[in-house]
Protein backbone atom coordinates (compact mmCIF):
# COMPACT_ATOMS: atom_id res chain seq x y z
CA UNK A 1 0.00 0.00 0.00
CA UNK A 2 1.38 3.42 -0.89
CA UNK A 3 1.76 6.08 1.80
CA UNK A 4 -0.96 8.18 0.16
CA UNK A 5 -3.33 5.21 0.17
CA UNK A 6 -2.54 4.56 3.83
CA UNK A 7 -3.23 8.19 4.75
CA UNK A 8 -6.49 8.12 2.80
CA UNK A 9 -7.60 4.98 4.61
CA UNK A 10 -6.72 6.53 7.97
CA UNK A 11 -8.67 9.71 7.20
CA UNK A 12 -11.66 7.65 6.18
CA UNK A 13 -11.57 5.92 9.57
CA UNK A 14 -11.47 9.32 11.28
CA UNK A 15 -14.47 10.39 9.23
CA UNK A 16 -16.35 7.25 10.26
CA UNK A 17 -15.47 7.81 13.93
CA UNK A 18 -13.44 4.61 14.13
CA UNK A 19 -10.21 6.47 14.94
CA UNK A 20 -9.87 9.59 17.08
CA UNK A 21 -8.13 12.71 15.79
CA UNK A 22 -5.43 12.30 18.45
CA UNK A 23 -4.74 8.70 17.43
CA UNK A 24 -4.72 9.67 13.77
CA UNK A 25 -2.15 12.40 14.43
CA UNK A 26 0.01 9.93 16.34
CA UNK A 27 -0.15 7.46 13.46
CA UNK A 28 0.69 10.16 10.91
CA UNK A 29 3.70 11.27 12.96
CA UNK A 30 4.85 7.67 13.16
CA UNK A 31 4.75 7.39 9.37
CA UNK A 32 6.98 10.47 9.03
CA UNK A 33 9.79 9.64 11.46
CA UNK A 34 10.75 7.06 14.06
CA UNK A 35 12.69 8.11 17.16
CA UNK A 36 15.45 5.64 18.07
CA UNK A 37 16.84 7.85 20.83
CA UNK A 38 20.12 8.54 19.03
CA UNK A 39 18.48 9.18 15.63
CA UNK A 40 15.11 10.11 14.17
CA UNK A 41 14.63 7.95 11.07
CA UNK A 42 12.92 10.00 8.37
CA UNK A 43 10.30 7.69 6.84
CA UNK A 44 8.65 10.57 4.99
CA UNK A 45 11.70 11.40 2.87
CA UNK A 46 10.57 9.46 -0.21
CA UNK A 47 7.11 11.05 -0.30
CA UNK A 48 8.61 14.54 0.08
CA UNK A 49 11.77 14.26 -1.99
CA UNK A 50 11.38 11.21 -4.22
CA UNK A 51 14.09 9.11 -2.55
CA UNK A 52 14.35 7.43 0.87
CA UNK A 53 16.69 8.57 3.62
CA UNK A 54 20.36 7.70 3.12
CA UNK A 55 22.68 6.81 6.01
CA UNK A 56 25.90 8.83 6.33
CA UNK A 57 28.13 6.34 8.15
CA UNK A 58 31.00 8.62 9.12
CA UNK A 59 30.85 9.29 12.86
CA UNK A 60 28.24 6.58 13.49
CA UNK A 61 28.97 3.31 15.25
CA UNK A 62 28.27 -0.03 13.58
CA UNK A 63 25.44 -0.61 16.08
CA UNK A 64 23.82 2.71 15.19
CA UNK A 65 24.13 2.06 11.45
CA UNK A 66 22.52 -1.37 11.77
CA UNK A 67 19.64 -0.04 13.87
CA UNK A 68 18.86 2.80 11.44
CA UNK A 69 19.28 0.58 8.38
CA UNK A 70 16.89 -2.06 9.70
CA UNK A 71 14.16 0.54 10.22
CA UNK A 72 14.62 1.92 6.71
CA UNK A 73 14.67 -1.56 5.19
CA UNK A 74 11.43 -2.45 6.99
CA UNK A 75 9.66 0.42 5.21
CA UNK A 76 11.56 0.70 1.94
CA UNK A 77 13.09 -2.70 1.25
CA UNK A 78 16.26 -0.94 0.09
CA UNK A 79 19.07 1.10 1.61
CA UNK A 80 22.11 3.23 0.78
CA UNK A 81 24.95 3.82 3.25
CA UNK A 82 27.64 6.34 2.28
CA UNK A 83 31.14 7.00 3.65
CA UNK A 84 31.46 3.56 5.22
CA UNK A 85 34.99 2.16 5.28
CA UNK A 86 35.71 -1.52 4.80
CA UNK A 87 36.35 -2.21 8.48
CA UNK A 88 32.98 -0.81 9.50
CA UNK A 89 31.28 -2.61 6.60
CA UNK A 90 32.69 -5.91 7.87
CA UNK A 91 31.13 -5.11 11.25
CA UNK A 92 27.62 -4.60 9.85
CA UNK A 93 27.33 -7.06 6.97
CA UNK A 94 26.33 -10.05 9.13
CA UNK A 95 23.41 -8.06 10.55
CA UNK A 96 22.44 -6.59 7.17
CA UNK A 97 22.62 -9.49 4.77
CA UNK A 98 22.41 -8.85 1.05
CA UNK A 99 24.32 -5.57 0.96
CA UNK A 100 26.52 -4.79 -2.04
CA UNK A 101 29.69 -2.90 -1.19
CA UNK A 102 32.02 -0.68 -3.21
CA UNK A 103 35.36 -0.22 -1.42
CA UNK A 104 36.35 2.54 -3.87
CA UNK A 105 33.18 4.55 -3.30
CA UNK A 106 32.99 3.48 0.36
CA UNK A 107 29.28 2.89 -0.11
CA UNK A 108 27.00 -0.05 0.67
CA UNK A 109 23.53 -0.56 -0.71
CA UNK A 110 20.67 -2.96 -1.29
CA UNK A 111 17.97 -2.68 -3.95
CA UNK A 112 14.68 -4.47 -4.48
CA UNK A 113 14.95 -4.27 -8.27
CA UNK A 114 17.73 -3.94 -10.82
CA UNK A 115 18.69 -0.33 -11.59
CA UNK A 116 17.74 1.06 -15.00
CA UNK A 117 20.39 1.39 -17.66
CA UNK A 118 20.56 4.22 -20.23
CA UNK A 119 19.80 6.71 -17.48
CA UNK A 120 21.33 9.65 -19.34
CA UNK A 121 23.70 10.37 -16.43
CA UNK A 122 27.39 10.59 -17.28
CA UNK A 123 30.17 10.75 -14.67
CA UNK A 124 33.47 12.23 -15.90
CA UNK A 125 36.77 12.52 -14.04
CA UNK A 126 39.83 14.64 -14.74
CA UNK A 127 42.20 11.98 -13.44
CA UNK A 128 42.36 8.52 -11.90
CA UNK A 129 42.93 10.07 -8.47
CA UNK A 130 39.42 11.57 -8.70
CA UNK A 131 37.78 8.18 -9.21
CA UNK A 132 36.83 7.50 -5.54
CA UNK A 133 34.67 10.65 -5.45
CA UNK A 134 33.30 9.88 -8.90
CA UNK A 135 32.43 6.35 -7.80
CA UNK A 136 30.55 7.72 -4.80
CA UNK A 137 28.42 9.63 -7.31
CA UNK A 138 28.05 6.66 -9.65
CA UNK A 139 27.22 4.13 -6.91
CA UNK A 140 24.70 6.56 -5.41
CA UNK A 141 22.92 6.72 -8.76
CA UNK A 142 22.94 2.92 -9.05
CA UNK A 143 21.69 2.44 -5.49
CA UNK A 144 18.79 4.79 -6.21
CA UNK A 145 17.89 3.00 -9.43
CA UNK A 146 19.85 4.49 -12.33
CA UNK A 147 23.10 3.18 -13.81
CA UNK A 148 25.29 6.05 -15.06
CA UNK A 149 27.87 5.92 -17.82
CA UNK A 150 31.49 6.52 -16.82
CA UNK A 151 34.19 8.47 -18.69
CA UNK A 152 37.32 8.56 -16.54
CA UNK A 153 40.77 10.16 -16.85
CA UNK A 154 39.84 12.82 -19.39
CA UNK A 155 41.45 15.90 -17.84
CA UNK A 156 42.72 19.02 -19.54
CA UNK A 157 46.38 17.95 -19.22
CA UNK A 158 45.61 15.63 -22.14
CA UNK A 159 42.58 17.34 -23.62
CA UNK A 160 42.66 15.14 -26.73
CA UNK A 161 41.18 12.40 -24.51
CA UNK A 162 38.13 14.56 -23.82
CA UNK A 163 37.72 15.55 -27.47
CA UNK A 164 37.94 11.88 -28.49
CA UNK A 165 34.95 11.22 -26.24
CA UNK A 166 32.80 14.08 -27.55
CA UNK A 167 30.06 11.72 -28.72
CA UNK A 168 29.83 10.29 -25.22
CA UNK A 169 29.42 13.81 -23.83
CA UNK A 170 26.74 14.69 -26.38
CA UNK A 171 24.72 11.56 -25.55
CA UNK A 172 24.23 12.53 -21.90
CA UNK A 173 21.25 14.29 -20.31
CA UNK A 174 23.21 15.48 -17.28
CA UNK A 175 26.95 15.33 -16.65
CA UNK A 176 28.78 15.09 -13.32
CA UNK A 177 32.37 16.32 -13.72
CA UNK A 178 34.82 15.44 -10.94
CA UNK A 179 38.19 17.22 -10.81
CA UNK A 180 40.91 18.28 -8.41
CA UNK A 181 44.12 20.28 -8.97
CA UNK A 182 43.00 23.54 -10.63
CA UNK A 183 39.50 22.22 -11.37
CA UNK A 184 39.41 23.29 -15.02
CA UNK A 185 37.59 20.33 -16.53
CA UNK A 186 33.96 21.35 -15.72
CA UNK A 187 34.45 24.66 -17.55
CA UNK A 188 35.70 22.85 -20.64
CA UNK A 189 32.86 20.34 -20.55
CA UNK A 190 30.37 23.15 -19.93
CA UNK A 191 31.56 24.84 -23.10
CA UNK A 192 31.00 21.71 -25.19
CA UNK A 193 27.50 20.54 -24.21
CA UNK A 194 23.96 21.87 -23.92
CA UNK A 195 22.93 19.82 -20.86
CA UNK A 196 23.31 20.51 -17.11
CA UNK A 197 26.87 20.13 -15.79
CA UNK A 198 27.41 19.44 -12.09
CA UNK A 199 30.98 20.15 -10.98
CA UNK A 200 32.55 18.29 -8.05
CA UNK A 201 35.84 19.66 -6.72
CA UNK A 202 38.07 17.06 -5.08
CA UNK A 203 40.77 17.41 -2.46
CA UNK A 204 43.30 15.93 -4.92
CA UNK A 205 46.30 18.17 -5.58
CA UNK A 206 49.55 19.62 -4.30
CA UNK A 207 49.89 22.11 -1.45
CA UNK A 208 48.53 25.20 -3.18
CA UNK A 209 45.33 23.37 -4.02
CA UNK A 210 44.47 23.83 -0.31
CA UNK A 211 42.62 20.52 -0.02
CA UNK A 212 40.26 21.26 -2.90
CA UNK A 213 39.58 24.93 -2.21
CA UNK A 214 41.46 25.98 -5.36
CA UNK A 215 39.31 23.65 -7.48
CA UNK A 216 36.15 24.79 -5.70
CA UNK A 217 36.85 28.46 -6.36
CA UNK A 218 37.78 27.77 -9.98
CA UNK A 219 34.49 25.93 -10.54
CA UNK A 220 32.48 28.65 -8.81
CA UNK A 221 34.14 31.15 -11.15
CA UNK A 222 33.63 29.04 -14.27
CA UNK A 223 33.36 31.04 -17.48
CA UNK A 224 31.03 28.35 -18.89
CA UNK A 225 27.49 29.50 -18.14
CA UNK A 226 25.23 27.36 -15.99
CA UNK A 227 27.78 25.05 -14.36
CA UNK A 228 26.49 24.01 -10.93
CA UNK A 229 29.00 23.29 -8.14
CA UNK A 230 28.69 21.06 -5.06
CA UNK A 231 30.97 20.82 -2.05
CA UNK A 232 34.49 19.37 -2.02
CA UNK A 233 34.54 15.56 -2.46
CA UNK A 234 30.72 15.51 -2.42
CA UNK A 235 30.01 12.80 -4.99
CA UNK A 236 26.80 11.89 -3.19
CA UNK A 237 25.46 15.45 -3.44
CA UNK A 238 26.28 15.60 -7.14
CA UNK A 239 24.39 12.36 -7.77
CA UNK A 240 21.32 13.61 -5.92
CA UNK A 241 21.41 16.86 -7.91
CA UNK A 242 21.59 14.89 -11.16
CA UNK A 243 18.64 12.70 -10.17
CA UNK A 244 16.57 15.76 -9.24
CA UNK A 245 17.40 17.40 -12.56
CA UNK A 246 16.21 14.33 -14.42
CA UNK A 247 13.11 14.10 -12.23
CA UNK A 248 13.70 10.38 -11.65
CA UNK A 249 11.35 9.06 -8.99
Amino acid sequence: MTSQAAVGKLLEKVKQGKVSVADALAQLNATQFEDLGFAKVDHGRRSRCGFPEVIFAQGKSAVQIVAIAKKILEREGEILITRIDEKKFQSIKKSLKGLDYSPIAQAAYQRKTKPKTNSGILVVTAGTSDVPVAEEAAVTCEALGYVPDRFYDAGVAGIHRLIAGSETLKGAKVIIVVAGMEGALPSVVGGLVDVPVIAVPTSVGYGASFGGIAALLAMLNSCASGVTVVNIDNGYGAAMAALRILGTR
